[in-house]
């Protein structure tokens, strides 16, 4: 493999290169966790890279324990089960090990382990100053471990919850919650299926897309997101037809923590249609943002249109706007994503409500085109 071992600090120690899981044990020691707890999700908990995670967590003096009752859209029940896992158990510091749903859970956990009882989790949503309510002290070491490439969720300061009464997503933030070292190690995700590689590489696109889109000034984010852009539309194919290509599975991990490093400049339609339908329907998240983004392109296309010419010039895509919009389309087409909504359940009957969710999302603030309830309810009739 051409892509080297590196050590980046970008916004958080990146531990980057093949074979680092080794080195897990290590990088707890010096972040001050002795006893972790391994949080990864029902599907994982059983592969081998979980069980060689452990291993070296075991050999390094630091048990395996390990916590894997977590939902694809975590709630809040999978993160009182865990919480009271982590008490039981002593532990000093979560491992956050897998994909978006399982990193966003461990940091939950982290978060809320040790925090006064009448604080809930919902007071620290990313609303204003809010997370200060939170005891910064009493929020545990977190070390990240992702094993998709796609929600970035790794270098990130949030975590997103989904509320099982209310059936709305929400985004919980604390600056801590930024992993103190983060593993990423593009052997994990060889052995990823299918769906997924597709699912998590389009998640990456949608980050970087609606960042790089975004109206908000942010040139440090604004470059990230054009670079990651063009690692996911000549990698993720590679990886989907090959799953064994190292190098473009690095390339697309890569691409991940890229699009949400460049997220900070904002999000988009993409994501507040995405999210209510996920919390709904319990969709995948990145098939759901691949799904509905040709038509978000469509949706914004007054205000975007010579900003994607520029985007498809530097990733090698011709023909402008509708060359990049044909070059999604055929893009989703070859990962068999779902072509519409409706293919991936949704029902007519519920867009008013889903339109309701989408204008009170946050993402809706960072969209090129002001989202009101009228053009939104129109792109969710576009998206079926």
């Amino acid at each position: 493999m051409s892509v080297p071992n590196r050590n980046w600090n970008y916004p958080t120690p990146i531990k980057f290169g093949c074979g680092r899981i080794a080195e897990l044990a290590d990088h707890c020691k010096a972040v001050g966790i002795t006893k972790p707890l391994l949080v990864t999700d029902k599907a994982l908990a059983s592969l081998p890279i979980t069980r060689q995670a452990l291993d070296v967590m075991d050999k390094g003096g630091l048990g395996r324990a390990v916590f894997s009752d977590v939902d694809p859209n975590p709630n809040e029940g999978n993160m009182a089960a865990g919480i009271a896992v982590y008490k039981a158990g002593g532990h000093d510091g979560v491992i956050c090990f897998g994909g978006g749903s399982a990193l966003d859970l461990g940091k939950m956990i982290a978060l809320m382990a040790d925090q006064r009882p009448d604080l809930s989790v919902w007071d620290l949503e990313d609303v204003d100053d809010w997370y200060t309510r939170a005891d910064a002290t009493k929020i545990a070491p977190i070390v990240a471990v992702p094993t998709t490439a796609g929600t970035g969720s790794e270098v990130g300061r949030a975590g997103v919850l989904t509320n099982s009464v209310t059936h709305k997503k929400k985004i919980i933030f604390h600056p801590k919650l930024m992993p103190a070292v983060t593993i990423c190690d593009p052997e994990l995700t060889v052995g990823m299926p299918a769906f997924i590689t597709a699912g998590t590489g389009m998640d990456a696109l949608a980050h970087c897309l609606e960042a790089y889109c975004s109206p908000f000034y942010h040139p440090m984010s604004q470059g990230i997101a054009l670079e990651g852009m063009r690692l996911v539309f000549e990698n993720l194919p590679k990886v989907y037809k090959d799953p064994q290509d190292i190098e473009a599975r690095a390339h697309m991990m890569s691409a991940a923590a890229m699009g949400a490093v460049a997220f900070q400049k904002g999000l988009g339609a993409i994501h507040s249609l995405s999210h209510p339908v996920g919390a709904v329907y319990g969709t995948h998240h990145g098939t759901t943002n691949a799904c509905v983004m040709p038509m978000v392109l469509d949706y914004n296309r007054a205000a975007i249109e010579e900003r994607i010419e520029k985007a498809a010039a530097y990733i090698g895509i011709p023909g402008g706007f509708d060359g990049f919009r044909a070059a999604v389309v055929a893009l989703n087409a070859s990962l068999k994503i779902p072509e519409t909504l409706t293919k991936m359940g949704v029902k007519p009957e519920d867009l008013d409500m889903l339109t309701e969710m989408a204008l009170e999302d946050p993402s809706c603030g960072g969209n090129p085109t002001p989202m009101t309830r009228e053009n939104t309810r129109a792109l969710f009739d576009a998206c079926m």
